[in-house]
């Protein structure tokens, strides 16, 4: 009976013992889901107070890709965070022939967003950092007329409300929100090299008052599926 129970206590050790080992290989490892990255449709860089989101090159309207010596369309949203406009200057890159030919809006009001390339490339910016400051004195002043006479001399308290009305052409049109405000195209000359899907390119964003930036470009995934 004794020399049953000592075989028993065996078994159930090592049984506890591959458990062990069992774990301790596992404990470190790299899963699937490590490697694996959230599908993000373009590239997100910040240069100072201007952010460019989901930078791309568009995806090709004919064929899989772009042929050496066709232009590439870009898209992306760029949103100016400031307190200043900005401007883009310039768009370069040693994967084209020459520098981008930019049309439309080029300017980047404070506080708002400027949309380059298709619809479906728009997306709303973060507020900018005076939002809150403008959007409690915007919410105030419309109830300021339907208030009783008394109210009245309050407006002389809310003297600093006024000159905040006085930036509203920025964020306070929206509501005290970054929005889109202009719409724009830049396409790079004849690419140097074929351009595929899951292929990338060093495009230089210039602005006049944030500057130069560098970003790596993908192409776009289809807007639709299938297409």
């Amino acid at each position: 009976m004794r020399l049953q129970n000592r075989r028993v206590l065996g078994a159930g050790v090592s049984a506890l013992g591959a458990a062990l080992v069992l774990a301790g290989c596992g404990a470190g490892q790299i899963t699937q889901t490590d490697t694996q990255q959230p599908a993000v449709n373009g590239t997100y860089a910040q240069v100072k107070t201007i952010v460019l989101r989901n930078a791309a090159v568009q995806y090709p309207a004919q064929g899989p890709g772009y042929a050496a010596g066709t232009p590439a369309p870009l898209a992306l949203t760029i949103v100016n965070q400031g307190q200043k406009d900005d401007k883009l200057v310039s768009v370069t890159s040693d994967a084209a022939s020459g520098p981008a030919q930019i049309s439309g809006d080029s300017a980047i009001v404070a506080g708002h967003s400027l949309v380059i390339g298709p619809a479906n490339a728009v997306e709303q910016g973060a507020p900018a950092q005076s939002d809150s400051a403008n959007s409690t004195p915007a919410s105030e002043t419309n109830p300021a007329p339907s208030s009783a006479p008394s109210s009245a001399p309050s407006s002389s308290s809310s003297s600093a409300p006024s000159s905040a009305s006085n930036n509203s052409p920025q964020p306070g049109d929206n509501g005290g929100a970054a929005g889109q405000l202009g719409a724009g195209k830049i396409v790079l000359p004849g690419l140097k090299q074929p351009l595929w899907p899951g292929g990338t390119i060093k495009v230089t964003f210039t602005f006049q008052n944030a500057g130069p930036i560098v970003v790596e470009l993908p192409v776009a995934a289809p807007a639709r599926a299938g297409s």
